[in-house]
């Protein structure tokens, strides 16, 4: 007895690998499985039709109103007057070294430093490392920006609480 409210034909089930390991679509069978060119198939119950056929998706496919397409989102957008740029800076930094100021005891102060995002900094580390430096973001704790290796700009990303002092230009 059929449990099902349709009656079922072996037809109905091509694409299916058949017992001597060929698949078969339609009437041909292809060996170990291989499907036929491209627009010649046919699926079972014209599910996906072949372009140009029967009633199916639409190609191109519609996208949602306003004109926004699926995908990654666009970066920030920065107001008008106050756009900067994401990247590393596309020339070197002033070919001088500053003089060291006074040299600070406690972590630097992010509201300190975020004066000098996307501007030339000179950075000294408690280490005794010192470099220019670009920074693009500032944190409660940390700053990340491009730092100059003497050739080229290179990301880089440090604690405040390693920053001993620094000066934007």
């Amino acid at each position: 007895m059929n449990q099902f409210p349709f009656q079922q034909d072996p037809q109905d089930f091509q694409g299916f690998p058949s017992i001597e390991g060929q698949q078969q679509f339609g009437s041909q069978q292809f060996p170990g499985g291989m499907m036929p060119p491209f627009g010649q198939q046919q699926f079972p119950g014209n599910m996906f039709p072949p372009f140009g056929g029967q009633q199916g998706p639409s190609f191109p496919p519609s996208f949602p109103p306003g004109g926004q397409q699926p995908g990654p989102p666009s970066p920030p957008r920065f107001p008008s007057g106050g756009q900067q740029q994401q990247g590393a800076p596309t020339s070197p930094p002033p070919s001088f070294v500053p003089q060291r100021q006074s040299v600070g005891v406690f972590a630097v102060d992010p509201g300190a430093i975020r004066g000098c995002l996307f501007r030339y900094t000179y950075v000294w580390l408690n280490n005794g490392n010192a470099f220019w430096f670009y920074p693009t973001f500032v944190g409660r704790r940390s700053t990340s920006g491009f730092r100059w290796n003497g050739f080229r700009w290179t990301f880089y990303g440090t604690d405040l609480e390693r920053i001993s002092s620094f000066q934007c230009f």
